[in-house]
């Protein structure tokens, strides 16, 4: 069975509800790859052609995942996530990316995806990608985190300090979870790469300490905090509300 717009690819014989992801890619041969692969892994799977229609179907509440990929006709992808992120659409989105495509990766991220996996990429790994940001989604369903007057909220995935709003990128927002699921203990270099970024992440590790600097310009500066401490040898942690702030 070959793939067209909008087409959904599911085993009528499974009656669990399985995870349903919207693959927005162009390339009808590997989008139809992707599907029937998925689909043999108990995903449920729509696959749209274009960015606009990527857009559209990117809205649905019945979408768990996106995998999206950056060249599209009628809207790229980029803008799609863009679009997304601004609606308020939190579902997860694994962008597609260029082979060894630092811009395209950078870019991915800053305008709200999730994770991106370059191309050619192996399938099994795009498997775990989407368990990964699955799981990170049925986690964030739960109640807002709070350290002192800092307040993460899961849903639908904003942060604030007191009543002042602070706008995170998708990164940001996971980077500063990961620290505050445990305020007062140390989250060492490696365990923030592997929460945040994927075990299988092969870049530059400095960029914990880039997106550090990111969040604490966002969230501690202004505010005249030094909320999150750098442990030296160890790594960083979110100071508890009793605590004195490091550097």
């Amino acid at each position: 069975m070959s793939s067209t717009e909008g087409q959904v690819h599911s085993a009528a014989s499974r009656e669990a509800k399985e995870p349903r992801v919207l693959v927005v890619e162009d390339e009808v041969v590997l989008a139809d790859g992707i599907a029937r692969g998925l689909d043999k892994e108990g995903f449920e799977v729509e696959v749209v052609h274009d960015g606009l229609a990527g857009l559209e179907r990117g809205r649905s509440e019945e979408v768990d995942a996106i995998v999206l990929d950056i060249m599209l006709p009628g809207m790229n992808g980029y803008k799609v996530c863009r679009n997304l992120r601004e609606e308020g659409v939190g579902t997860p989105i694994l962008m597609l990316t260029a082979k060894s495509g630092e811009y395209d990766e950078a870019e991915a991220l800053d305008t709200g995806a999730d994770d991106f996996l370059s191309k050619p990429f192996s399938f099994v790994v795009l498997v775990a990608r989407l368990h990964a940001l699955l799981r990170r989604s049925t986690d964030a369903k739960a109640q807002p985190m709070v350290v002192g007057d800092l307040v993460l909220d899961p849903l639908p995935r904003t942060c604030r300090r007191g009543e002042v709003p602070i706008e995170l990128t998708t990164r940001e927002y996971e980077l500063l979870e990961a620290l505050m699921r445990n305020p007062g203990t140390p989250v060492s270099k490696q365990e923030l790469l592997e929460k945040v970024w994927g075990a299988e992440f092969d870049g530059d590790p400095n960029v914990v300490e880039v997106y550090i600097g990111y969040l604490r310009r966002k969230i501690d500066r202004p505010f005249d905090r030094r909320d999150i401490e750098t442990v030296r040898g160890v790594g960083y942690r979110m100071s508890t509300p009793q605590g004195v702030g490091g550097g």
